[in-house]
């Protein structure tokens, strides 16, 4: 049978922490861990004509990260991190290579077979890379999970530009307090599950997924069914990459044919297990701890 394959659209850069460089960016890691279980999968971005590039490109190598990324004459993406506690915040360079993706022939071909496409909103902070990334979604094969992590940084989104993003996607990842972002601009009052279900109804999404941090995450599918997990309490080392970690194993388990709760259980304990080690793109282990079973956590 043939591999389940994954495309991530956006953003690849230098995460530029106290003790050195990492490569990264919300894509692309989301690209990783998919591989990580299972699935194919690969990336697209840009890169400078730069040191910084040629590092970035060989650091995506050796990972195994298949990728196919423009070559530019801006720089090569950087972001500032500061970790306190292990909780990151992020500087972000603006005018970079990433900002400016080229739709073409070749990333169409890169797309057009995806069984599953990830994108967010900071890879659409600038109009070019924004239009060709929207027009990459209507390249995509019927019935492809097209998975939106709108991953709010700074004031890069606009209401104008979330639901765009929205009319394409078919599953819907935010955090809580995106959600308290998002509850002003389209008016959602009541519970977080009626925030939820709102966006699956006005949206015709097949999954709404709100991650709670260290407390909770919730799924909620298009046909009723609702899974609810407490967050597994591990020894952090740092969460870089933790969330997208969460989406390339949710998204795999369900191409693969896991049910939502086997497949948000798995998430859960990926994204646990990633938070006990260095960086986004860690080693996996011969099997991935089940933190949830351990710890009797599951609230279904």
């Amino acid at each position: 049978m043939t591999q389940p394959l994954v495309v991530s659209l956006g953003e690849i850069l230098w995460d530029m922490l106290p003790e050195g460089k990492r490569a990264g960016g919300a894509p692309v890691n989301f690209t990783y861990h998919a591989t990580q279980n299972g699935v194919a999968g690969r990336s697209i971005s840009a890169i400078g004509n730069d040191s910084l590039g040629d590092e970035l490109e060989a650091a995506v190598k050796n990972s195994g990260i298949e990728a196919v990324l423009q070559r530019n004459d801006y720089p090569t993406g950087t972001v500032g991190v500061v970790l306190n506690n292990g909780i990151p915040s992020y500087e972000i360079v603006e005018g970079v290579a990433w900002d400016h993706i080229k739709i073409s022939d070749e990333l169409i071909n890169a797309v057009k077979d995806a069984d599953a496409v990830c994108f967010g909103s900071l890879a659409c902070r600038n109009d070019e890379s924004r239009a060709t990334i929207l027009e990459l979604l209507k390249h995509t094969k019927a019935g492809a999970m097209k998975y939106y992590d709108i991953n709010i940084r700074a004031d890069y989104f606009s209401k104008g530009l979330i639901e765009e993003q929205l009319n394409a996607a078919t599953v819907f990842k935010f955090n809580d307090d995106e959600l308290e972002l998002l509850r002003p601009m389209f008016d959602l009052t009541g519970s977080d599950e009626e925030a939820c279900k709102w966006f699956i109804d006005n949206f015709n999404l097949d999954y709404v997924i709100l991650t709670g941090g260290s407390r909770f995450s919730t799924i909620m599918a298009k046909n009723g069914e609702t899974s609810h997990q407490r967050t597994p309490r591990v020894k952090v080392n740092d969460t870089v990459g933790a969330g997208d970690s969460f989406s390339g194993a949710f998204t795999s388990e369900i191409l693969k044919g896991a049910s939502l709760h086997d497949a948000h259980v798995y998430a859960c304990n990926v994204a646990a297990y990633v938070c006990t080690q260095a960086g986004a793109w860690p080693q996996y282990p011969d099997q991935i701890p089940n933190y949830i079973a351990q710890q009797g956590l599951s609230e279904e």
